[in-house]
């Protein structure tokens, strides 16, 4: 027998559709119209059963005075139900789509205003789920269960209220099915909800393991980790497996407890109906009637189980694209917070502390000073807080103790899009986009020339790369830039700096696993670019570090030296000991 997977309860089911209403009411007037369709549709599928019953009384009694007009109101409502049924169905459609479009458009500008300490805590696929799946399980029940929900409860209402003045007695004989129904329904959806909630969240997790394991395909056939993946796909696609399983095994059991209730239903109708009849107690039409809304009478409830499964799944999509929306998003700028018009590019860290959490401490009481135009060269093993001093000159984090200067000016005090607007980044992860050369280059500056972004391809040495391409300039890159080596990505994104002409410079060196003779070009462009400029690199090359202006040492968050790459030498200090064994790139 197949296992059940452990379930997370849904968090507040009714928060999550009182948002969605929020989202609805900006369309009221069209939602209106929606059910005034419905009840119009829902009152003409009513009025044909209890039509046909009142011809076969007629054709019964051989009176058929009255039987075209009977017979042209049948047509006529038959008609109206239909016209009615189309109307609310594309009224609903576009309703349901500029929903989700609303919703979708605030869930992808969310997402650009969340902290980068975000992302780097959760998968690219799951958030990606959330922006797919889940927003079109909200479309899809939208577009269906919304109109389906008031239909099945109109057609009910006013199924029970034609039956009891037809006939109380039948009435109640149907009625007998509704406590089976109603225990039944409990059970099901008691069950049902908290799988579909589990498989919604399975399937955000198998899609970011997915969109990891592709994007870092090379490093798994480099480390010959296939079979790991495979199996930790597989664990993750049985989760999914079992979830899914047991939403659609509960839920399955709805249409065959309805058509069990809908038979019996039939079978008391048929059978007391016929008593009654022989009693003169109701005329053979009344029982025809019954008999068309036994046949129906289920069908509106089966509609809304059925509709509920969907909404449930719904709901807890909706439920995680509100989980994101919720987060709290990059700390917005003070409102005296200031341009910075023009920079010469001084930088002054003043008793600096950070920690990406309360109880660890990632850089430790950092001072130091780099001049305009200076090229300062970060040093130090792996988690010594070199990168967070980059994050922190960003403004990606704010310094927990300390500040830092930009020209004089406290950076907390000025716009972080300002303060960026005067930067360039050549990181070591060069990332491009799906486009062509010529529109990953102009990314530094979007209203840059043709013939500006040319001038910055040939002083960052692309040029000549460029141009052997099919289509040069314009050729197309594949997401990520595939298909291009990573030194050009490289030489592309110092081409993208050069346009944009920062004032500073952030500089991550990607030479390792690059040809000699790319790299030659890379360092050569890197040379150009920082000219003038404020350069803060992370140093892995010795011939970089050389030619730094000023050295900052760091170990375990704290700057424990700087000066020259002379002058460090000479003190045979930390520096030196990372020199000499070998801890420092020699080309």
């Amino acid at each position: 027998m197949t296992a059940k997977p452990k379930v997370n309860q849904a968090k507040n089911w009714f928060g999550t559709l009182k948002r969605l209403w929020a989202y609805l009411a900006a369309y009221q007037r069209l939602l209106i119209l929606i059910l005034v369709m419905v009840v119009v549709s829902s009152a003409m599928g009513l009025l044909g059963p209890y039509l046909i019953g009142a011809a076969i009384d007629r054709l019964l009694d051989r009176d058929f005075s009255r039987l075209p007009m009977l017979l042209s109101l049948l047509a006529g409502s038959y008609l109206l139900h239909t016209v009615a049924m189309w109307l609310q169905n594309y009224w609903m459609i576009g309703v349901a789509q500029e929903t989700v479009y609303t919703m979708r458009t605030e869930l992808f500008r969310k997402l650009h205003k969340l902290p980068l300490s975000y992302f780097s805590k959760r998968q690219h696929g799951e958030m990606m789920s959330r922006l797919t799946n889940d927003i079109d399980n909200v479309s899809q029940t939208l577009n269906s269960s919304f109109i389906q929900l008031f239909s099945s409860v109109l057609t009910f209402v006013g199924m029970i209220s034609i039956m009891i003045l037809l006939s109380p007695w039948l009435t109640l004989i149907a009625l007998t099915v509704i406590p089976l129904m109603y225990y039944g329904m409990k059970w099901i959806t008691k069950r049902t909800g908290k799988y579909f909630k589990e498989q919604q969240r399975n399937l955000g997790d198998l899609n970011g393991f997915v969109e990891e394991t592709l994007s870092g395909q090379q490093v798994v056939k480099t480390f010959s980790q296939e079979n790991r993946v495979i199996n930790e796909f597989n664990i993750r696609n049985e989760r999914l497996k079992l979830s899914g399983y047991w939403a659609q095994t509960y839920s399955g059991f709805i249409p065959k407890l309805m058509n069990m209730l809908n038979n019996l239903s039939f079978a008391l109708i048929a059978g007391a109906g016929g008593l009654l009849a022989l009693n003169n107690l109701i005329s053979v039409g009344v029982i025809v009637t019954f008999s068309e809304y036994s046949r129906q009478f289920t069908r509106p409830l089966n509609d809304l189980a059925n509709q509920f499964n969907t909404f449930l799944s719904a709901v807890a999509g909706a439920e995680r694209v509100f989980e994101v929306l919720d987060e709290q998003e990059e700390e917005q700028d003070e409102q005296s917070a200031v341009e910075l018009d023009q920079v010469t590019g001084e930088i002054i860290f003043s008793n600096v502390s950070f920690g990406y959490d309360v109880k660890h401490s990632t850089l430790q009481a950092i001072d130091f000073r780099v001049a305009p135009g200076e090229t300062v060269a970060l040093v130090g093993p792996t988690g010594a807080g070199k990168t967070t001093v980059v994050g922190l000159l960003s403004r990606f984090y704010d310094a927990d103790q300390g500040a830092i200067y930009i020209d004089g000016q406290d950076i907390r005090d000025v716009k972080r899009q300002s303060l960026r607007s005067h930067m360039g980044f050549v990181l070591q992860d060069s990332f491009l986009f799906q486009g062509t050369i010529r529109d990953n280059i102009r990314y530094g500056k979007l209203d840059a020339s043709d013939a500006e972004v040319e001038k910055a391809a040939q002083l960052a040495n692309a040029e000549t790369f460029i141009c052997k391409m099919p289509n040069g300039y314009d050729t197309l890159l594949d997401q990520d830039g595939s298909g291009i080596s990573q030194g050009q990505k490289q030489l592309l994104s110092i081409a993208r700096a050069l346009l944009a002409n920062p004032s500073i410079l952030i500089l991550d060196e990607a030479t390792s696993s690059i040809d000699t003779i790319t790299e030659l070009k890379i360092q050569e462009a890197l040379y150009r670019l920082m000219d003038g400029r404020t350069s803060i690199v992370i140093a892995h090359r010795l011939n970089t570090i050389r030619q730094a202006d000023h050295i900052l040492v760091l170990e375990q968050g704290k700057l424990i030296e700087q000066g020259s790459h002379e002058k460090l030498l000479k003190q045979r200090g930390f520096y030196y000991g990372l020199h000499h064994a070998g801890e420092l790139a020699h080309s």
